[in-house]
C-alpha cells in the first residue's frame, strides 16, 4: 500500500507540474502535440482534444507534455516561435501549479490540525526550581491576565514579566476549565537565555476556516521555501552537514515516505494522515524549485536562455540552445542515476517515529 501510494503521489505531482505547462500553453495559443500520463513506451491513446493527443504510457511515475515546435522557432504555432513573455508563462506555469500545491496540501494539513492562537499564550515548559514551578505555574496553562492586565501575546506577557523583575505579579491561568489565580517573582538573576520566571513559551492552537488555513499554507510554503534556499550556505559555512542536506533518489523518497506512515500509525485520529500529507507537500515545493534550477534542459535553464532576449532584443540562436539542453539533460541523466545509486549504496539514516 505505501508502495501505490508512493507511485500515484509522485505521479499526480508531476502531472500537476505539466498540467500547469499545458494549461498556460493553450491559454496563449501555442499547440500541445501530446500530454503523456507516465513516460513512454505508450501503451495506448486515450482520446484527442483541440489537437492534443492524451496518452497513457507504461512508466508510471509522472507525465509530460510536448508542445508543437518546441525546439524550432521555424514552427509556425509551436512553443519556440512564440513571444519571450508567452515562452516565460509557459516555463513558469509548471512550477507555480507545484508551488499552488503545496499551498492547498499545507491548507489541509492546517485543516486538519489547527492553526497557531497567537491572542492567547500557553506554557510549554517549565525550568526546575525556576519561579514558575514555585508559584504551581504546568505545563499546558494558558496565561490569561498579568496584574489583572488582560494578556493577548506572547509580546505583552514578556513586557509584563521585564517591567517587574524581583516584584510579585499575579498570575490568571486557564487550566482545562478551570481558571487559577497564581502568584511568582521574575528573578533579574536568572542564567542568561533561561528568562526571568522559567518558561517556555508558545499559541495554542485553534481551528482555522478555509482563507485562514489557504493564508497559512501560503506562509508554510514560504517557509520551505527560505530554508531549501539556505541549505547550500548552511553546508558551506559548516552549520549543515552534507549528509543533512544530500538529495535523494525514489528509494530515499520512499524510506522517507514509509517514516511518515509509521508515525501516521501511530498519532491520534484527529491527525492521522499530516505526516504523510506534510511529505508529499515538502515533495512538491521541492518539485517546484528544482526545476526553476538556472541549468539546462530545466524549466530554469530554458527561462535563463530568453533573458537575453527580452533585455536586448537578441535571441540566442536555436542550434546552440538545443544543443546545451542536450547536454545538460545527458548530465541530469548521469546524476538522477548517480543519486539513485547511493540511495542503495548509502542508504539516508531516518530516526524512528
Amino acid at each position: 500500500m505505501i508502495l501505490l501510494q508512493f507511485i500515484v503521489g509522485i505521479a499526480f505531482l508531476i502531472l500537476i507540474h505539466e498540467l500547469g505547462h499545458y494549461l498556460a500553453a493553450r491559454m496563449v495559443n501555442i499547440e500541445v502535440e501530446e500530454f503523456g500520463i507516465g513516460f513512454p513506451p505508450r501503451i495506448k491513446e486515450l482520446f484527442e482534444y483541440k489537437g492534443t493527443k492524451f496518452t497513457l504510457n507504461w512508466i508510471p511515475l509522472g507525465g509530460f507534455v510536448r508542445p508543437k515546435g518546441e525546439n524550432d522557432p521555424e514552427i509556425e504555432g509551436g512553443l519556440a516561435a512564440a513571444s519571450p513573455g508567452a515562452r516565460l508563462f509557459v516555463l513558469l506555469a509548471g512550477p507555480a501549479m507545484n508551488l499552488l500545491a503545496g499551498v492547498i496540501i499545507f491548507a489541509i494539513i492546517f485543516m486538519r490540525i489547527g492553526g497557531p492562537d497567537e491572542s492567547q499564550v500557553i506554557i510549554l515548559k517549565i525550568d526546575p526550581e525556576s519561579p514558575a514551578e514555585i508559584s504551581g505555574l504546568l505545563a499546558g496553562d494558558v496565561i490569561t491576565a498579568v496584574n489583572q492586565n488582560d494578556i493577548s501575546g506572547m509580546e505583552m506577557l514578556s513586557a509584563a514579566i521585564q517591567s517587574n523583575l524581583d516584584e510579585t505579579i499575579d498570575i490568571s491561568v486557564l487550566r482545562g476549565d478551570d481558571t487559577l489565580f497564581l502568584s511568582a517573582v521574575p528573578s533579574s538573576s536568572r542564567p542568561s537565555g533561561k528568562g526571568a520566571l522559567g518558561i517556555i513559551m508558545g499559541n495554542p492552537t485553534k481551528q482555522l476556516n478555509i482563507a485562514e488555513a489557504a493564508s497559512a499554507g501560503g506562509f508554510a510554503v514560504y517557509r520551505s521555501v527560505q530554508i531549501i534556499l539556505s541549505l547550500p550556505g548552511q553546508m558551506m559555512s559548516g552549520t549543515a552537514q552534507p549528509e543533512e542536506v544530500r538529495i535523494v533518489g525514489y528509494k530515499g523518497m520512499f524510506d522517507v515516505l514509509a517514516n511518515m506512515n509509521e508515525r501516521d500509525a501511530i498519532a491520534p485520529d484527529e491527525i492521522a494522515g499530516v505526516n504523510t500529507l506534510s511529505f508529499f507537500a515538502s515533495i512538491t515545493v521541492s518539485l517546484g524549485l528544482l526545476n526553476l534550477m538556472p541549468f539546462p534542459a530545466l524549466d530554469g535553464g530554458r527561462i535563463l536562455f530568453i533573458i537575453p532576449e527580452v533585455l536586448f532584443r537578441r535571441r540566442v540562436p536555436a542550434k546552440l540552445e538545443n544543443a546545451v539542453h542536450l547536454l545538460g539533460f545527458a548530465f541530469l541523466l548521469m546524476v538522477l542515476v548517480y543519486v539513485n545509486l547511493q540511495d542503495f549504496i548509502n542508504p539516508i539514516s531516518i530516526p524512528s517515529p
